[in-house]
C-alpha cells in the first residue's frame, strides 16, 4: 500500500518555541507578501489582517512573547500567511456570534497530584487505593523493564509527596511487590522480541515475508522522490529501542522542518506471520487494555529521551446535550446511534465529509477559501432546526461553506478532537525530538490514547484530507497547505492560556497535522508488542481468577460433580454457542472452524506452516458458494479469534494460522462480518 502524495518548494521551515532566544540582526523578515491569486476576493479583509499580524509579529518592538527563533527567517512566508489567515477567520467567526466560545479551565496540579491521575489512566488505582486488585497485578505482571521503570519513577513520586503532606499512611511499594531490596524495583518481563500479535514461544525467531506490495504497509511518497525508507518494527517496545541509544546525545535547539515532500521518509511495516492488526480489529476491553499499555509506554518512551511528557490538567466542560455543534463526541454518537446502530463517526460528520468529497475536491482553495460569514451562519442555524428532519436541502450548501461547517464543528466540539490533556506532548515531540521516525512513533502511542470516539472521528477527517491532497492538480492544496489551515483548526484550543502559546507553535502544529495524513496508515495499526503484552495480561487474569477458585470450596465441591466435563474456558462477548457434537476435542494443529451464517456452519481444518486466514475464508466460500444467503454473501467475511487470551481479534487475511493457534491454543474460530 502506498500513499502517492506530491509537494512543491524546497523552503526550510522551523518552529515558534516559547522560550526562544533573542532575535539575531539581520535574520528576521516579513510575512508580507502580495496576495496568492488563489485567494479569493471574499478573503481580502481577512488577508488585511493577516499582513498586520505578520508585521507585528516580524517587529522589533514585539512583546517577548511573540519573539521567534533564530532560524525562523527560514519559514516559508506564503505557507504562515495561510495559518495565520486562518487564525483570523476563527476570531472573526466568534466575534460576529457565529460560533459559541466555550473556554476549558487549566486547573493547577498540586504536587503529586499529576502522577496519582497518572497512575490512575494506566489503571494502576489500586497502587493509590491500597485493594488487592486482580487488573492492576495482572497489569504490572507484563511490564517491560522501561516500562516498570517508568511506572516505579511516578508512584515513588507519588509516595514521596504524600509523606510530606502527612495525609496518611503510604504503603511502601516493596510491601506491595514483595520485594526486600533497599531500593525496590518492579518484576519485569523479558525485552527479546515479540511475535506479533502474539505471545513469545520458545527460541522463535520473528520471520518476515520478503518485500512486496501485498507484504508490508508501505506509507511514503512518490516513487520518483529522492527519499530514505527505513522499517519500523513493531516487535520490541519503542521504549526498549531507545533505551540502546548514546545517553550524551543532544537533540538540536532550534528544530528546522523541511517542508518539501522528499523531506520525510518513506516507512515500510513489514509484516510478520501474524499479520496486522487495525484498532477496529479488537474487542471493546481489550482496547482499553490497549490505552493502559500506551500510556505507560509513551511515558518509558518520553523518559527514555530524556523529554518531559507535558500533560494539561483541564476541568471538562459539559457541552450541549442535544443538537449538532458543541455537542460531546460521545453524546452525539450516542443520539445518533439511535437511528443507526453501531455509528462510529457522527452522522453530521460523515455528512459533511461526504458532501465535500462528492462535490468539493477539485474546488480550487478547497479548505483555504473562506466561505460566506453570514452564508455559514445561517445554514448553522438551518442544520441545527432541520437536519434531524431530512429536511435540509444539501444542494444548496456551497463548497467553501461546507468546508467553513466542517471546520466549526471540529471547533466547537467541548473537548479537541486531539484531546487537550496531552496536547503538550504533541508539540513537545516535535520541538525536542528531531529525528521523523522517533516523532513517529510518539504520535502513534497518542494516537492509541485516545478515546475510541475521538480516534474514530478523527480517522473519518485524515481520510478525507488524504482525499484532498490526492486532488492537488486541481484544487492547489499541497500537503503543506492544508496542514497550515487544519493546524489552527485542531490545535488552537479555546483557553485563557491558549492564544499566544499555541500561536507560537504554529509550524510545529502543522507538521504535526503534516505527519498525521501522510502516515495515517501506520497510525491506526496496533503495535504488535502492545497486543503480545494485553494476551499476557488476560493469561495472568485468568490465572488469578483460576488460584482465587481454588480457595473457594463451594467451587470445588461442583467441580468434583463435574470431572468428567472438559474444561472450556469463560466465552467472551461475540462468542458463538454450538450443538455437543461440535464440541469434541480435536487433534494438536486442527481448529474446528465455525460459520453461523453460512449454509456449512463448521469445519475441521489441518494446519500447516503455510496455511493462511485467507486460504480458510476462500475454502468456506467454495463450500457454501450456492447454499449461501444472498445478503451474506454481499458483505465482506473475515476470520476472528475469539476467547483464551484475547477478548476478539479479526485476523488479518495474510495471518498464518498455525503461529496464531500456537499462540492462542485455547480460542475459538468464527467466519462472520467485520465490525466497520
Amino acid at each position: 500500500m502506498t500513499m502517492e502524495m506530491k509537494d512543491s518548494g524546497s523552503v526550510v521551515l522551523t518552529a515558534y518555541h516559547p522560550h526562544s532566544p533573542a532575535r539575531i540582526p539581520g535574520m528576521e523578515q516579513s510575512f508580507v507578501q502580495d496576495i496568492p491569486p488563489s485567494h479569493s476576493p471574499t478573503s481580502r479583509k481577512s488577508l488585511s489582517r493577516c499582513r498586520r499580524i505578520n508585521r507585528m509579529l516580524s517587529n522589533e518592538s514585539a512583546p517577548p512573547a511573540f519573539s521567534r527563533s533564530n532560524s525562523q527567517a527560514s519559514m516559508d512566508s506564503t505557507s504562515m500567511e495561510d495559518f495565520w489567515c486562518e487564525v483570523e477567520s476563527i476570531k472573526e467567526s466568534r466575534e460576529d456570534g457565529s460560533e459559541e466560545a466555550m473556554l476549558l479551565e487549566f486547573k493547577p496540579a498540586d504536587e503529586g497530584e499529576l502522577e496519582a491521575e497518572w497512575l490512575q489512566d494506566v489503571g494502576l488505582s489500586t497502587l493509590i487505593s491500597g485493594a488487592e486488585e486482580e487488573d492492576g497485578q495482572a497489569l504490572l505482571s507484563t511490564l517491560t523493564r522501561t516500562q516498570a521503570a517508568a511506572v516505579q519513577k511516578r508512584y515513588n513520586t507519588y509516595t514521596q509527596t504524600l509523606r510530606k503532606k502527612n495525609k496518611h499512611t503510604v504503603r511502601d511499594v516493596r510491601d506491595i511487590f514483595g520485594t526486600s531490596d533497599s531500593s525496590p524495583t518492579f518484576e519485569t518481563v523479558p525485552v527479546s522480541p515479540v511475535s506479533s500479535n502474539g505471545i513469545q514461544l520458545p527460541g522463535q525467531k520473528p520471520v518476515w515475508k520478503s518485500v512486496s506490495s501485498k507484504s508490508c504497509l508501505d506509507c511514503g511518497i512518490d516513487k520518483g522522490s529522492p527519499s530514505i525508507t527505513e522499517e519500523l518494527s513493531y516487535e520490541v517496545s519503542f521504549s526498549e529501542s531507545i533505551a540502546v541509544l548514546p545517553k550524551t546525545q543532544e537533540w538540536p535547539k532550534n528544530q528546522r522542518f523541511k517542508k518539501e515532500d522528499s523531506a520525510l521518509p518513506k516507512f515500510i511495516v513489514r509484516k510478520s506471520r501474524f499479520g496486522l492488526t487495525e484498532v477496529g480489529d479488537l474487542s471493546p476491553e481489550d482496547m482499553k487494555k490497549i490505552r493502559y499499555l500506551s500510556l505507560i509506554e509513551l511515558t518509558a518512551f518520553y523518559d527514555a529521551l530524556g523529554v518531559e511528557l507535558k500533560r494539561n490538567r483541564v476541568e471538562r466542560v459539559r457541552g450541549r446535550e442535544n443538537g449538532l455543534f458543541g455537542v460531546p463526541l460521545t453524546v452525539l454518537l450516542e443520539n445518533d446511534q439511535k437511528k443507526v446502530p453501531g455509528i462510529k463517526v457522527p452522522l453530521i460528520f460523515q455528512k459533511l465529509l461526504l458532501k465535500l468529497e462528492e462535490t468539493g475536491l477539485e474546488t480550487e482553495g478547497i479548505l483555504r477559501v473562506p466561505g460566506s460569514a453570514s452564508r455559514v451562519k445561517n445554514l448553522h442555524q438551518e442544520l441545527e432546526a432541520k437536519f434531524y428532519d431530512d429536511t435540509f436541502d444539501w444542494d444548496q450548501v456551497r463548497n467553501n461553506d461546507a468546508a467553513g461547517l466542517l471546520k466549526m464543528f471540529i471547533r466547537e466540539l467541548p473537548s479537541p478532537l486531539f484531546t487537550v490533556e496531552y496536547l503538550p506532548a504533541f508539540i513537545t515531540l516535535v520541538e525536542k525530538i528531531s529525528k521523523i521516525k522517533l516523532q513517529l512513533q510518539a504520535l502513534h502511542l497518542l494516537i492509541m490514547l485516545m478515546p475510541e470516539a475521538n480516534r474514530d472521528t478523527a480517522k473519518a477527517f485524515l481520510q478525507f484530507l488524504k482525499k484532498v491532497v490526492a486532488n492537488e492538480g486541481k484544487n492547489k492544496m499541497n500537503l503543506w497547505n492544508v496542514s497550515m489551515i487544519v493546524a489552527p483548526n485542531l490545535f488552537i484550543y479555546k483557553g485563557k492560556r491558549a492564544n499566544q502559546q499555541e500561536m507560537q507553535a504554529a509550524a510545529t502544529t502543522a507538521h504535526i497535522v503534516r505527519l498525521l495524513i501522510r502516515y495515517q496508515d501506520i497510525l491506526w495499526t496496533v503495535p504488535s508488542f502492545l497486543i503480545s503484552q494485553v494476551r499476557k495480561m488476560n493469561e495472568a487474569a485468568m490465572n488469578n481468577s483460576k488460584r482465587q477458585l481454588m480457595f473457594d470450596k463451594g467451587v470445588r465441591k461442583l467441580l468434583r460433580r463435574k470431572t468428567m466435563e472438559r474444561e472450556r474456558p469463560e466465552r467472551p462477548e461475540g462468542a458463538v454457542t454450538f450443538p455437543p457434537y461440535l464440541q469434541s476435542d480435536i487433534p494438536e494443529g486442527v481448529i474446528r472452524v465455525y460459520a453461523p451464517l453460512h449454509s456449512k456452519v463448521s469445519m475441521a481444518i489441518q494446519l500447516n506452516s503455510q496455511t493462511k486466514a485467507k486460504d480458510i475464508l476462500a475454502r468456506f466460500h467454495c463450500e457454501n458458494s450456492h447454499g449461501s444467503s444472498q445478503s451474506m454473501r454481499g458483505q465482506i467475511q473475515s476470520l476472528h479469534e475469539i476467547g483464551g487470551n484475547i477478548g476478539q481479534h479479526c485476523l488479518d487475511p495474510d495471518a498464518f494460522m498455525l503461529d496464531v493457534y500456537r499462540a492462542n491454543p485455547q480460542a475459538e474460530w468464527v467466519i462472520k462480518p467485520k465490525a466497520s
